[in-house]
């Protein structure tokens, strides 16, 4: 699925400092992703986003609901682990810390997120990642919706991480207060996923 050995054009001088070691520049949002694309016939209907776990009780978004909690923009440099890396992203959608502030209270013991999309697809993420100021549940790139194959209608924006911690096709999101290896940790990628580290695998 993944080539992480083919060449590519170096990168613009001036940008250096702003790509990670092995990565290139690309112009483009390649599409990467395991399973198929989801459809939507009716996201009004038969989509929600579902939250449980270390807080003080469940709770459950319809569509209308979480698209009208506070929306904002953030411009973000992302890196996959494939090797590319893309500039000054856009997108637009709710700040996971304000998604929290929508929710009941959460315990003390929640430390970690574990993000659950379609098709049994999961990403773990440190909560205290999630509260930096660019982290975003994103339904937007570049002023547009998502397209099925970026995530429509919510995927998760995970900052200073590999692209693979920002999970697609979100549909819940569990607080656990101990790590749970996602999808991809579990094939032998790296927990902790720093592109600047070089965090591709687990050693």
């Amino acid at each position: 699925m993944f080539n992480l050995n083919k060449k590519h054009d170096s990168t613009p001088p001036g940008k250096e400092d702003r790509v990670p070691p092995g990565q290139y520049l690309t112009d483009k949002l390649p599409v990467m992703h395991y399973g198929n694309v989801p459809q939507y016939e009716d996201v009004a209907q038969h989509w929600d986003l579902r939250v449980w776990g270390e807080l003080d009780a469940p709770m459950t978004f319809r569509f209308a609901e979480f698209r009208a909690l506070p929306c904002c923009e953030v411009v973000t440099d992302i890196h996959c682990v494939t090797r590319w890396s893309k500039l000054d992203t856009r997108w637009e959608g709710v700040r996971f810390s304000a998604f929290v502030a929508a929710l009941p209270p959460l315990k003390p013991s929640a430390r970690f997120v574990l993000a659950h999309c379609e098709q049994g697809y999961t990403a773990n993420v440190p909560l205290e990642v999630l509260l930096q100021p660019q982290a975003l549940l994103a339904y937007k790139y570049e002023g547009e919706e998502l397209t099925p194959e970026h995530g429509y209608p919510l995927r998760l924006l995970t900052p200073g991480k590999y692209f693979w911690k920002s999970a697609k096709w979100l549909r819940g999101i569990e607080f656990l207060s101990e790590d749970q290896l996602g999808f991809w940790e579990r094939y032998g990628y790296s927990n902790h996923a720093d592109p600047w580290q070089e965090e591709r695998y687990a050693e």
